[in-house]
């Protein structure tokens, strides 16, 4: 018997269980470690913001795929993790032991100096928390007049959650504000001068000011920008992504900041049992922006060579395309296309968006999809 274990329920790992629950062996030993038994889909974290979907239409029940998978699921969190020895240590306190360990725990809000608030800093991973707690920043608002909310970071996550919150303000009736903090060549940079442009349009349309500048915290916890005080009830971080500090122990070659560094397998370049995808990994030859578009195509590469290396067998490489495609909500049943040089804005956006993100939850409701 082979053990397997499988840490995080990430994009990824929904294809590796795909993978099990087709092939039926019963040579291995798989184990899957996730802090919850749901993974929220977070490319419908906007829309259920914004009160287009219920938290139930945006997540995915990982039990039953478990389950069809011959997978035993642990609900507990990756605490340690040594290569060397292969084992895991969950924060259960249990030691888990492998034969090939496959990383897919997503990362962390990398905080800024923002973490000095305290409960006024609300960071979006992990989206189990966000969930959470953006239901009480909804609760406070209503009975907060004037209530101030800001939004740090200007990638995707940023923005569509800064329109998704104005909107949401609106449709409820609340009296609040929604700003966003980007500093101007970070306000969705990577993406073409047109959606730049479709974005800045989009915030303008909803009475979101940019402050074009990054969030100070002093140590006292008082807010600046350029150099003058912001006042906010709440700021969200979307701050962009930092490593999970279990790594920094594990004994894995790591990328400069800090993420598993892998070949074009998905394959620790330092321990060849060791796979990683999703936001956990760093790759070594292949620059792709951290987001659930590359970390559900590597899936199914994941999945293969998992299969190949239980068996002994060549792995293949994961390609990442030229240009990926990226539809942003705007939280007012339109959304923003983003393909290289090409952009688009409208309701068709939209329903395109959300025809393809029902669709990755029905094809995971069932293992056989």
């Amino acid at each position: 018997m082979k053990k397997i274990c499988l840490c995080g329920g990430g994009h990824s790992h929904l294809f590796v269980l795909r993978e099990l629950a087709q092939l039926q062996r019963k040579d291995l030993d798989v184990t899957l470690v996730t802090p919850s038994r749901h993974q929220i889909y977070s490319g419908m974290v906007p829309g259920w913001m914004a009160g287009y979907y219920s938290i139930d239409q945006c997540r995915i029940d990982l039990e039953p795929l478990a389950k069809a998978a011959g997978v035993h699921l642990k609900t507990s969190r990756l605490q340690r993790l040594d290569a060397n020895a292969r084992t895991c240590v969950l924060d259960s306190g249990e030691v888990l032991s492998w034969d090939i360990l496959s990383l897919d725990t997503g990362s962390q809000t990398r905080p800024g100096g923002l973490d000095r608030l305290g409960a006024a800093f609300l960071p979006v991973k992990p989206l189990e928390q966000f969930q959470t707690q953006w239901l009480q920043v909804l609760a406070e608002a209503a009975t907060m007049p004037g209530y101030r909310l800001l939004v740090a970071g200007g990638g995707a996550a940023g923005v569509e959650i800064a329109l998704a919150a104005s909107n949401i303000f609106r449709k409820n009736g609340l009296d609040g504000t929604v700003s966003l903090a980007s500093r101007p060549e970070s306000l969705m940079a990577g993406h073409a001068p047109s959606v730049r442009d479709r974005v800045a349009n989009a915030l303008a349309e909803c009475d979101v000011p940019v402050i074009p500048f990054r969030i100070e915290v002093d140590e006292e916890g008082r807010l600046s920008a350029g150099g003058k005080p912001v006042d906010a009830m709440k700021i969200i971080g979307a701050t962009g992504a930092m490593a999970p500090e279990y790594l920094q122990t594990s004994g894995l070659t790591l990328d400069e900041d800090g993420f598993v560094l892998v070949n074009d397998a998905q394959q620790s370049v330092s321990h060849p049992d060791v796979f990683a995808a999703g936001d956990v990994a760093g790759s070594l030859n292949i620059n792709v922006e951290r987001s659930g578009v590359h970390a559900v195509r590597a899936g199914p590469v994941l999945a293969a060579n998992i299969a190949a290396r239980i068996d002994g067998q060549a792995l293949q490489p994961y390609r990442a395309r030229k240009s990926s495609l990226y539809l942003l909500a705007t939280g007012d049943g339109r959304a923003i296309m983003s393909w290289g040089p090409f952009s688009a804005t409208g309701r068709w956006v939209w329903k395109w968006k959300d025809h393809i993100d029902r669709g990755f939850i029905k094809r995971f409701f069932r293992i056989d999809a």
